[in-house]
């Protein structure tokens, strides 16, 4: 079953499962759903199954073959397989350490950690990249994480619009550096970040 990532076509925010509101079923059919199984468990599994495989080999029926459950058993705790990517794409950014106290080189240096962070995330899960721009990224752990970003700037006394290109500055460049995570040395990456930094301390005293 192709996804939005194949296809390049990112989903439609309205569609996202952060949206969707799941009516509860009733008691009849909670009984008769799998036992085992709730939306944790299957999400975790989809996790250590794209991490070892891949996004291009994901499938429910190979995700339930691993659970030791049939496809449609799946079905009881998401409506579609873009439901559950969305899910294991948030749970990979909840991953990641989001301090907001202050650090030694002010807001310079938790950019970097962050940014650093964002780096070994992507490393560590290739699939997060074409997932990050295929679906909405409106989950908890997403909005944690560029609320994060926000507070950042805050810091940095920039205001509209220099901080608003500033966001889309960092943010395009936090994600754009998915498809050079595994193979761009760690200093190229650092200069790029520094010189992205600089930038903005210019502006912000200009």
């Amino acid at each position: 079953m192709a996804t939005a990532a194949d296809s390049g076509d990112p989903l439609p925010v309205e569609s996202s499962v952060w949206l969707a509101a799941r009516p509860a079923a009733p008691a009849r059919r909670r009984s008769e759903a799998p036992s085992g199984l709730d939306r944790e468990r299957i999400t975790a599994a989809t996790v250590r199954m794209l991490d070892a495989e891949g996004l291009a080999r994901f499938s429910m029926r190979r995700l339930a073959a691993g659970l030791g459950v049939t496809a449609m058993s799946l079905y009881w705790y998401v409506d579609t397989k873009h439901d559950l990517l969305e899910l294991a794409l948030d749970r990979a950014l909840g991953e990641l350490a989001l301090s907001a106290g202050p650090a030694p080189e002010g807001w310079p240096g938790r950019l970097r950690a962050l940014a650093r962070g964002y780096r070994r995330l992507l490393a560590d899960h290739p699939w997060v990249a074409p997932l990050t721009a295929a679906y909405p990224n409106i989950g908890p752990h997403a909005r944690a994480f560029d609320a994060a970003l926000q507070r950042l700037l805050d810091a940095t006394g920039l205001t509209d619009p220099a901080r608003t290109g500033a966001h889309l500055a960092v943010s395009q460049f936090l994600h754009g550096c998915g498809g050079t995570a595994r193979r761009a040395p760690e200093g190229d990456f650092c200069l790029a970040l520094d010189v992205l930094i600089a930038g903005i301390e210019a502006k912000a005293t200009a």
